[in-house]
């Protein structure tokens, strides 16, 4: 008697999702392929800051999860920073210098950007204020349409 294929398709999908599995954690593990810090303190401030840094060949992925090269390249130069004893703040400032502001997910408040951080706020008090002159110049048009409002009497 032949083997029906509904017996061996459960076994294919399993064993192909079980490929699929260790494929996906084989890649994961390899975006982030520096050693762990001697210290749990410093590896938790390399975990922080890279994940505060934008990787600025996707640009819309922080350095720790990103797989290019410059991305890796980054991450070992947060590593050598944070084991040569500088402050995250320290490591923060050396990648502005060198990448510009655009490198950080969270820009920091100064004068040349309190216009993006001051935009929302702004944007809302002027639409408030649109909405209410229009609210006010549609009311005076139903008051002037309304028969009877300049003098006129409604009976004949």
């Amino acid at each position: 008697m032949k083997p029906s294929g509904r017996v061996r398709a459960p076994a294919q999908l399993c064993a192909a999702l079980l490929y699929a599995g260790l494929l996906w954690a084989s890649l994961a593990a390899a975006i982030d392929a520096t050693p762990p810090l001697p210290d749990p303190l410093l590896q938790q401030r390399y975990y922080q800051l890279t994940h505060e840094l934008r990787c600025m060949q996707c640009q819309s992925e922080a350095l720790a999860d990103s797989s290019v090269s410059l991305a890796a390249d980054l991450r070992l130069q947060v590593r050598e920073l944070l084991l040569a004893g500088q402050s995250d703040d320290q490591i923060r400032d050396h990648m502005v210098a060198r990448y510009g502001e655009f490198i950080l997910f969270r820009p920091r408040m100064t004068w040349r950007n309190a216009w993006l951080w001051a935009a929302p706020t702004l944007m809302m008090v002027l639409g408030c204020v649109v909405a209410w002159r229009i609210l006010r110049a549609r009311a005076r048009l139903v008051d002037a349409e309304q028969p009877g409002s300049n003098g006129d009497s409604l009976l004949p």
